[in-house]
């Protein structure tokens, strides 16, 4: 994980995520997910060029298993940009970096 990606967890996901007075991209992934490895280097990408204007950090689905279940995540990677505490957009599998750019853009 890059040092600019949050690890988020059941314990922080209400405050790091839901409270957070910033956009945050949240990637629901897990280690054994080959597609997750893939858009890991995009993630962190994203967390360097978003600083100080959206978070972006990183869901393990096997350890974190009651914040997948409230947003029903059936697939990884799913990508969701959260805007005041709310689910604004939506990605599964790989999408282009620039559609998640611009989602995090929209959400700013």
């Amino acid at each position: 994980m890059g040092a600019n990606v949050l690890e988020i967890t059941d314990d922080n996901f209400d405050s790091e995520v839901l409270k957070s007075d910033q956009p945050v991209l949240v990637d629901f992934w897990a280690p054994w997910c080959g597609p997750c490895r893939k858009i890991a280097p995009m993630i962190d990408e994203l967390a360097s060029e978003n600083m100080g204007g959206a978070k972006i950090g990183k869901v393990n689905i096997d350890d974190n298993q009651q914040s997948a279940m409230n947003f029903g995540i059936e697939a990884i990677p799913t990508i969701i940009v959260f805007k005041g505490g709310q689910p604004v957009q939506r990605f599964q599998g790989i999408p282009a970096k620039a559609r998640i750019q611009e989602a995090l853009d929209a959400a700013k």
